[in-house]
């Protein structure tokens, strides 16, 4: 729903909708934003979006960018998109697409959404070989050393991947985790050129991963399609046979994320 009105009229927007027009902007652009960008997009007056912005950082739906000046989604806002993408009716069908993946590629299968400190895992099919690597749902991983975080890390603009790199905890998992910062963002623009990631070792020492984007209508990354699997069953090379059905199982969740 798009607010195009000048700010004289303001009233176009019923009060009881204001803040939420500010959450859905806000949540839309997936970037912070500044005041003034929702002065103009939602034809507010300045006074009534500030009030409501401090009103949303004091209930925790939104809060402040580093620059001290923009807003993004807090953690109540966060949780609540959580909590509407693993409504029952979404989880019956997201699994199913899942578990498709998984039986045909026969490793675990992984959707997974960033969260400020790394990804958290939404939904899991676990491959049926005794062997596998425990990581329940709920799990949150670095986004520096696993194959779904540096997916999501790559599609960060410039500005905000350098301020990651610079400020971000950078540790070794394993003697194979990149933890320089030049290593890492040539890593990402590999990464953003073939849109798929992959994790050889770098998170846990025996396993093996590759990750997909799942995109909404406007092309930005929402989560990520992974797999992994122990080194004993496949090497890396071995994953990467699987990119077209895990490529194939995104596009699925991404049609029934956004419809």
């Amino acid at each position: 729903m798009a607010y195009t009105d000048a700010p004289e009229k303001e009233t176009q927007i019923p009060t009881n909708l204001r803040l939420l027009a500010i959450l859905e902007e806000i949540a839309r652009r997936g970037v912070a934003v500044k005041p003034s960008d929702l002065i103009e997009t939602l034809g507010l007056a300045k006074p009534t979006i500030h009030r409501l912005l401090q009103t949303a950082e004091a209930e925790g739906f939104l809060q402040r960018d580093l620059d001290g000046r923009s807003f993004g989604p807090g953690p109540r806002l966060r949780q609540l998109s959580v909590n509407t993408v693993s409504s029952e009716h979404l989880r019956t069908a997201r699994l199913a697409i899942l578990r498709g993946v998984a039986d045909e590629i026969g490793e675990t299968c992984n959707l997974a959404i960033p969260d400020r400190e790394g990804m958290i895992y939404l939904d899991r099919v676990e491959t049926k070989w005794p062997l596998r690597i425990q990581l329940p749902i709920g799990t949150q991983v670095p986004f520096h050393c696993t194959a779904s975080g540096k997916m999501y890390l790559s599609t960060l603009r410039q500005q905000v991947l350098d301020g990651y790199l610079a400020a971000g905890r950078l540790d070794a998992q394993t003697p194979h985790t990149l933890t320089e910062p030049e290593a890492l963002r040539a890593e990402m623009n590999r990464i953003s050129a073939r849109n798929y990631s992959t994790d050889d070792e770098e998170f846990m020492s025996g396993m093996t991963a590759v990750a997909v984007p799942i995109q909404d209508e406007t092309g930005r990354l929402v989560a990520t399609l992974s797999v992994h699997a122990p080194t004993q069953r496949h090497e890396l090379q071995g994953l990467l046979q699987f990119l077209p059905v895990l490529n194939g199982g995104a596009e699925k969740l991404s049609n029934l994320l956004c419809s």
